[in-house]
């Protein structure tokens, strides 16, 4: 499937979906889907009585939006991972704040 916007479908409004119209939609293949299921526990798709996938509304915006992070913002997948579970923005800054924690203790220190 190609990854071209104008190629992509409206989302139907429906409470399941098939791994193809998810494949459809996104424009993902079938088989970066199943792999993301094992990276990404966002997404975790029913299988019925027919051990078919079905993917919530949920599983298909999460598809969307790991769609987004990597292919338009340059995401590793790991570094997608960290974002999705809110992590991401926190590594960035840590050692930031850490520097500021400690500067702040010395000037209280000196204020002693």
């Amino acid at each position: 499937m190609s990854s071209n916007p104008q190629q992509q479908q409206q989302q139907p409004n429906k409470l399941f979906y098939r791994i193809g119209e998810v494949s459809r939609i996104s424009g993902l293949e079938q088989h970066v889907l199943r792999y993301w299921e094992t990276e990404f526990p966002q997404i975790k798709p029913d299988k019925g009585k027919s051990k078919q996938r079905l993917y919530s509304k949920k599983d298909l915006d999460a598809v969307l939006l790991i769609k987004q992070l990597l292919y338009k913002e340059g995401y590793t997948i790991s570094g997608a991972r960290k974002k999705l579970n809110g992590k991401g923005d926190k590594d960035v800054f840590e050692p930031v704040l850490e520097t500021a924690k400690k500067e702040l203790r010395e000037i209280l220190e000196l204020l002693k």
